[in-house]
């Protein structure tokens, strides 16, 4: 696919993972541990929403961070302090209201915390990257940001969720289309079910793209 000057191009990996394209400059978001073992290769950017081992994994960012000495990670302390010494002055902390660029793509945080999954689970941190002002991957929580999203990265199935929250969620945010995350769980079976009542009832254009698919945002 060729981008159009300052376009951004997504490209869908397994899972919560996405690859983020402009300009020849790649940003990959949560290369976790469902991920292709490949998902950072050839990055310039990752963030990493929060802790858990479906949105972050050690050995899949060494395989993008080794392979580009240049790249560098922005997510919150509980990753961070996992990653600085191996990788000094390459790991940032973040958190909510932070703004930052990097490889020419701006990102803004939102949100502090993971849903809840349970009442006796204590929750963990937890933030979403809003991208270019464009696109907003909110990890694992139904953050909302406080200001306009033209594509909201959905996490449409999870442990933590059912159906009416994300319903809710799309209509909350207001985006011009979702398209699904957090998706690795989704049986073949349930999709068509999702995909028929978030796209009656969202309120947005709703798509899903398999692990591998591209589309120009």
């Amino acid at each position: 696919m060729n981008a159009s000057p300052g376009a951004l191009t997504l490209t869908k990996k397994t899972h919560s993972c996405v690859r983020i394209e402009k300009e020849g400059r790649v940003l990959v978001i949560d290369p976790g541990g469902f991920s292709e073992d490949d998902a950072a290769l050839g990055a310039d950017v990752v963030l990493v929403t929060h802790e858990h081992p479906d949105h972050f994994n050690e050995a899949r960012l060494r395989v993008g961070l080794e392979a580009n000495p240049a790249a560098e990670i922005w997510t919150l302390r509980s990753v961070a302090e996992q990653l600085s010494a191996a990788f000094p002055g390459r790991v940032h902390t973040v958190g909510e209201g932070d703004a930052f660029s990097a490889a020419g793509f701006d990102v803004t945080v939102h949100g502090e915390l993971h849903a809840v999954i349970h009442p006796d689970i204590p929750r963990i941190t937890n933030v979403g990257f809003l991208v270019d002002g464009s696109v907003f991957h909110p990890g694992d929580a139904l953050t909302v940001p406080d200001r306009p999203v033209d594509t909201l990265l959905l996490p449409v199935m999870a442990p933590w969720s059912k159906i009416s929250e994300v319903i809710d969620y799309v209509r909350e945010v207001g985006p011009r289309r979702a398209i699904d995350v957090h998706d690795a769980l989704l049986t073949d079976l349930a999709r068509p079910i999702y995909d028929s009542q978030i796209g009656a009832l969202g309120g947005a254009d709703h798509g899903r793209l398999a692990p591998g698919g591209v589309t120009e945002l």
